[in-house]
């Protein structure tokens, strides 16, 4: 039987077990860097699913996984969410090899423009609700 998360919107939201995922420890100095920079779209994001403020979901920031750091991870979900900045337009090929190895490891990914963070937060909140219903209330 499947355990209950969370519930949004009265659907409820059923955990994904996740299972070991790979590690690169050569990161947690650039880890160390990327928090301390306080990049201001992850900083908005974050004010709004810290402490688990978004339907009681428990959000990592800025998390290690393989030879990646993703913005942002929930690892009851096996969710990964990933703001992208401009800078990101010119990196689509680096981004899909990313996110295909991210989603080989059997995570989902959801992404978000900088823009959006910025001028239509609660319009991304709520596709970050759809999304999460469309994935994980089954």
């Amino acid at each position: 039987m499947k355990e209950i998360l969370t519930e949004i919107n009265g659907i409820p939201i059923y955990k994904k077990c996740t299972h070991y995922l790979p590690y690169n420890p050569n990161l947690k100095m650039l880890l160390a860097k990327k928090r301390k920079a306080g990049i201001l779209n992850e900083v908005i994001f974050w004010k709004k699913v810290r402490v688990k403020n978004f339907h009681k979901i428990d959000f990592d920031r800025q998390r290690i996984i393989g030879n990646y750091i993703v913005d942002f991870y929930v690892k009851t979900l096996g969710l990964i969410v990933e703001i992208d900045a401009s800078s990101h337009d010119e990196k689509e090929i680096y981004d899909g090899i990313r996110q295909d190895y991210l989603e080989s490891l059997g995570l989902k990914v959801f992404r978000i423009s900088d823009f959006d963070i910025k001028n239509n937060l609660s319009v991304v909140m709520k596709e970050l609700e759809d999304f999460i219903i469309k994935h994980y209330s089954m």
